[in-house]
């Protein structure tokens, strides 16, 4: 199509949007830097993520010749897409707007891109081992909950850092508890982690986990979100193109198309390193 023009030739009002876009994308996402990214070159939309099996050593007596030991792998397969966001800008809207309408536009194409990655993430979260399932229906989120997946996977000999991500409404009960608003007329002492969640309002980290909050869950009719405690293993992101924006002059409609995408695709990797925790979200 004639007209054409890329991000690398644009005037400086395009510059603006994909600095502000690609800056909004890469800070605003929750989970995308908690789990692990496989990233494909060249051709393909597969990645193939191996499985390795858990082996154990024994004692061997000596002179005596060890017995081999056979590993067998499995996969887990990921698939990318392409996920995108398109918008016109008018030659009339730009010269007209009062504000800087490039960073606008960036800033909202950033923001939906993130979201939508965040959203195909935190999805995966109700995919972990069945067996590792905490909370239930209606279940507030407590302390308790997080020390149980704690020690699910530790018992699973999964590695720690682990993370634990929750909608904000969901964490509302265990902020609330952490900082004794739920128990009147109590004269126990705020811990230090009470305190520090009534100065910021985040509670950082309980039982060594690292808690993180996202608004991108799917709230069920019965106000259940299904959070999660894992190891950055038990998902993957696998990223064939990162966050770019095109855009395209369109001189008969005096305007300019602008189209941000990104291409990747998600899945678990390892089922057993996460716990899914399924509480209640309303206030």
């Amino acid at each position: 199509m004639a007209n054409e023009t890329t991000n690398t030739t644009l005037d400086d009002l395009f510059e603006n949007i994909t600095a502000e876009a690609i800056f909004t994308f890469q800070d605003t996402g929750v989970v995308r830097n908690l789990v692990t990214m496989y990233p494909i070159t060249g051709s393909g939309k597969v990645v193939d993520i191996p499985i390795y099996p858990t082996v154990s050593a024994a004692a061997v007596a000596e002179a005596t010749d060890l017995t081999n030991t056979a590993v067998s792998t499995s996969n887990a397969t990921i698939t990318v897409g392409e996920k995108g966001i398109m918008a016109t800008l008018t030659d009339m809207a730009r010269n007209t707007a009062s504000r800087n309408v490039g960073a606008d536009l960036g800033r909202l194409f950033g923001e939906a891109i993130a979201k939508k990655v965040d959203t195909d993430l935190v999805a995966l979260f109700s995919d972990f081992l069945a067996g590792n399932d905490l909370g239930g229906a209606s279940v507030e989120l407590t302390a308790d909950l997080l020390f149980k997946a704690q020690a699910i996977l530790r018992s699973g000999g999964v590695p720690a850092p682990y993370s634990a991500v929750f909608h904000p409404k969901a964490l509302f009960n265990l902020k609330k508890t952490l900082t004794q608003a739920g128990y009147a007329g109590t004269a126990t002492a705020i811990s230090d982690l009470g305190n520090d969640v009534l100065r910021n309002g985040y509670i950082g980290t309980v039982a060594g986990i690292d808690v993180y909050e996202d608004a991108n869950f799917t709230i069920d009719a019965s106000d259940d979100i299904n959070g999660g405690v894992f190891h950055s293993s038990a998902i993957g992101l696998a990223m064939k193109q990162e966050f770019k924006i095109e855009a395209q002059r369109d001189a008969s409609l005096r305007a300019d198309e602008l189209v941000a995408t990104v291409v990747y695709g998600v899945g678990i990797a390892k089922d057993a390193n996460g716990c899914t925790v399924i509480v209640d979200s309303a206030l």
